[in-house]
């Protein structure tokens, strides 16, 4: 495989990467540990400023309970504020060592926002591997301008980049398509 191509595929998946963990913070109708793993909470005084996942065990407690269990009891009151603070809106109610995020089901407007949000990100990310793809032709082009490679090898290679290309905003509309799915699933 060339090296442009090879290169073009890695920074696809890059992104495809990026793209599902993106995916992940957006809120469905169901309980989703990812949800709330990323959130960043200020612990110890002040003193630290830590992923909840880094702090705490998160489960889900049904379809629609979330169960943050800390590995220190002392951090439960900097968790909760976090979880006030953050956009996503939800109470935390805490029980012994525990604190459970309920998940109100989603109104038929905020399901709309949800694809919305979900719409950008997709955007976001195809316009990214158009670049990809812009660079790629680019550099075969320069290629064939300093007689590096033939006509031939240069018009193979731009129908490579073009067909995975092609894979890759087929790839995109298929997550979107489930997201999507998952968001208006009752």
């Amino acid at each position: 495989m060339h090296p442009i191509i090879a290169d073009f595929k890695q920074n696809s998946q890059k992104i495809f990467s990026s793209l599902k963990e993106n995916l992940k913070t957006v809120r469905t109708g169901r309980a989703s540990p990812s949800l709330v793993e990323n959130l960043m909470v200020e612990t110890y005084g002040g003193q630290a400023k830590l992923r909840l996942f880094e702090l705490a065990s998160i489960t889900t407690d049904g379809p629609t309970v979330i169960a943050i269990l800390p590995f220190d009891p002392s951090v439960i009151s900097d968790i909760e504020k976090a979880i006030l603070k953050s956009p996503l809106g939800l109470s935390p109610q805490t029980q012994g060592n525990r604190i459970l995020l309920r998940l109100p089901p989603l109104s038929e407007e905020q399901r709309e926002k949800m694809t919305k949000l979900v719409g950008q990100m997709i955007e976001e990310k195809k316009n990214h591997i158009r670049s990809l793809r812009d660079d790629a032709r680019k550099k075969i082009k320069l290629m064939f301008e300093k007689k590096e490679i033939t006509e031939d090898d240069k018009y193979r290679l731009e129908k490579e980049i073009d067909n995975e290309n092609q894979i890759n905003t087929e790839e995109i509309q298929k997550i979107k398509e489930n997201k999507d799915k998952e968001i208006h699933e009752v």
